[in-house]
This record gives structure tokens, sequence and C-alpha cells, in this order.
């Protein structure tokens, strides 16, 4: 029971664990904000831009795909219920995590934090709840069967950990200024 609960949680965020990660390879070219300001400070500043945004949500849009693909192979070998995506739901999740993190920088400028600085809480936390709210708001019955009270949980306690873990790698790596 508790495998087949953190297996699927784990699984149904692939497509909003993903998207970041891509938009920093990808990233580059004009920036969201077009440089503008909000007082003194920039909107979201160079790290947000379109090019990055459209790679990280076609890149969890693909991955969802993949793993609709393979979701009943991987089940039957493990013994666990995977959860597939209808285009729909991978959408609002994809996108949905590069929202948060928008909204994340946003908050960020407001804050008086450079570009790179530390957020605890916000930093690992930022794209979940950007993820949960576009899933939910795009595909609420498939949101409602997929994401259970359980689930949420296992999302809440694993993606902190996982999200410090990928960006020492990408730090290490040299694809991060910063490993937070």
């Amino acid at each position: 029971m508790l495998l087949s609960v953190v297996a699927g949680a784990l699984w149904a965020m692939l497509p909003a664990y993903v998207p970041n990660n891509a938009a920093v390879l990808a990233g580059g070219g004009r920036p969201i904000d077009g440089g503008r300001t909000l007082g003194d400070r920039r909107l979201l500043g160079d790290g947000k831009t379109w090019r990055g945004t459209a790679a990280g949500t076609l890149a969890g849009v693909t991955l969802a795909v993949g793993l609709n693909a393979v979701a009943g192979l991987v089940g039957d070998a493990t013994g666990v219920r995977l959860p597939t995506f209808p285009l729909v739901a991978a959408f609002g999740l994809s996108v949905g995590a590069m929202v948060g993190d928008v909204a994340a920088s946003f908050l960020k400028r407001r804050s008086g934090r450079q570009r790179g600085a530390a957020f605890p809480g916000l930093d690992q936390l930022d794209f979940v709840v950007g993820a949960l709210v576009c899933g939910f708001l795009l595909a609420p019955t498939w949101f409602r069967v997929t994401f259970t009270l359980p689930r949420l949980a296992v999302v809440a306690v694993a993606t902190p950990a996982l999200h410090v873990g990928t960006n020492v790698v990408a730090y290490r790596l040299g694809l991060k200024d910063e490993p937070w």
C-alpha cells in the first residue's frame, strides 16, 4: 500500500518535476518581463524567459505522453497501478509548474532578493503549488482521482528533498549558479 501511494504520487508529479529543469537547459532569450520594473526592481529578471517557459512546458507534456505509453508495463512489472495523463492534465501540471516558478520569482523580486537568492520553502514548493492548482483547474475530475490526500502528503514531503537534490546535481554540473 505505501509503495503504491509513493510511486503513484511521484509518477503523477513527474510532468511537473521536469519543466523547471528543462527550462534551465533551454533557457536564455527574451525575458518574460521584457526588462520592465515595478518601482526600482525588475518584475521577474533575466532568468525567466519565454523560451525556457515554452521548453519546460513542452518537456513536461512530452514526458506525460511517454509515461502514458509505459504506465501499463511499469505497473505490471511493479504491481503498482500508475496514473495516466489526459493531455489537458499533462499541460496543466507542466505549465502550472512554470507559472508557479514565475510567481515565486515575482515574490522574490518584491522581497528584495536578487536572482538566484535562496527563499527557503518557496523555492522548493512554488512549482508544486502552481502545478497542482493548474492541474485541478484544467482537469478537476482527473485531479481528484489522481491526487488523493495520501498522495498529496507524499508530494509535500518528498518534493523538497527531491528539489534540493536535483539542484545540487545541477550546480555541480555547472548548470546552475547556486545549489538551491
